[in-house]
């Protein structure tokens, strides 16, 4: 394991070299692990799993996209795809990676298959922190474990599949077997993940929930919206101010965020614009900081857990989810966006 010591706090870090292919298999040899649903990290995980040797076997209800998406990536019903019930009769690990509201509506089916000595398995802690909402409480004799990866299911794949490895977070709520810590860090490396960093469950779904409501999707895509919106009514054309907001920061400039940090993004820039961001990322911070810690008491109280289950479970929220996400793919911002990445090299074979 590696050390990270950042100030005075001390981290240890689960490297994939602490658990090569080897010792994964043998950790996991006996297992058979039932990955519950076919969404972006049903299907990112498992495949990543079944690539490593692991036995696995997948629940989805017959019909739909994802069903097809089963069949699609060779699993094959009666021997690999089976009802969620009977997967998670059949799994020894229960990975359940349905959405928060599936999990609740489908805990009562699910719970009687979950007997002693089994491990049930998370990569999101709403369930178990919000048990008062969601019903979901684990059988005292299972273990009860999360891995949860920092990005979606397809980054999860596509990261394996090019060799490299995603950052996650783990943590074992409930250890009835003895072996519920070193079953984590198996699955963990198994499901692609590169580092695993310890938290819990409660800590896991408060900055999970915080990050996709803030600077991951909604405070970003604010800030882009309020930028491209001023420059519009300025008079710039959509491409320049689509150029200026988003494709900039996603081609150019976050990517050397990403490879070195902050400072290094700044030191490659024109000394104009290091000056400006220096002299304008407080403003920025003072204004958003009060929305921050709003967000983040909405989020430790329940009330945006209370919030998506209601949305979540209405019998019409695909049909409003796909609404919404017409608007914003309707909207001038990304019709401009559209246009834009159309014209990269990439996109038409140059």
């Amino acid at each position: 394991m590696k050390e990270i010591v950042i100030g005075d706090t001390r981290e240890q870090c689960v490297e994939r070299s602490d658990y090569p292919p080897d010792k994964v298999r043998q950790i996991l040899k006996a297992e058979t692990v039932a990955v519950l649903g076919y969404g972006v990290q049903g299907r990112g995980q498992s495949l990543n799993m079944r690539d490593n040797g692991v036995r696995v076997i997948v629940g989805q209800r017959k019909g739909g996209k994802a069903y097809d998406l089963c069949l699609e990536d060779g699993w094959k019903p009666g021997e690999t795809l089976f009802d969620p019930e009977e997967a998670a009769a059949k799994g020894s690990v229960v990975q359940y990676l349905l959405s928060d509201a599936g999990q609740k509506d489908m805990w009562a089916k699910i719970k009687p298959h979950l007997t002693a000595g089994k491990a049930l398995y998370f990569s999101h802690g709403f369930s178990v922190v919000f048990s008062d909402q969601t019903g979901v409480v684990p059988p005292k004799d299972v273990d009860v474990i999360l891995v949860a990866p920092k990005g979606s299911g397809t980054t999860v794949r596509r990261l394996f599949v090019e060799g490299r490895g995603i950052n996650s977070s783990f943590a074992v709520h409930q250890d009835a077997t003895g072996r519920a810590r070193e079953r984590c860090l198996a699955l963990g490396v198994a499901i692609g993940s590169g580092y695993l960093f310890e938290t819990t469950f409660r800590k896991e779904v408060v900055s999970d929930l915080t990050g996709e409501r803030g600077v991951l999707m909604g405070a970003i895509y604010g800030l882009w919206l309020a930028q491209y919106e001023v420059l519009r009514a300025h008079g710039h054309s959509p491409s320049e101010a689509f150029n200026e907001t988003v494709e900039e920061a996603t081609q150019s400039l976050y990517p050397l965020i990403g490879e070195r940090g902050m400072d290094w993004m700044y030191a490659n820039c024109s000394t104009t614009a290091q000056r400006g961001a220096l002299d304008w990322f407080t403003a920025f911070r003072d204004a958003s900081k009060p929305v921050f810690e709003k967000l983040y008491r909405s989020v430790e109280t329940g009330e945006e857990a209370r919030r998506t289950l209601e949305a979540n479970g209405r019998p019409d929220y695909r049909q409003q989810l796909e609404k919404e996400l017409k608007a914003v793919a309707d909207s001038e911002m990304w019709q401009a966006g559209a246009q834009v990445r159309a014209l990269r090299p990439e996109r038409q074979g140059r």
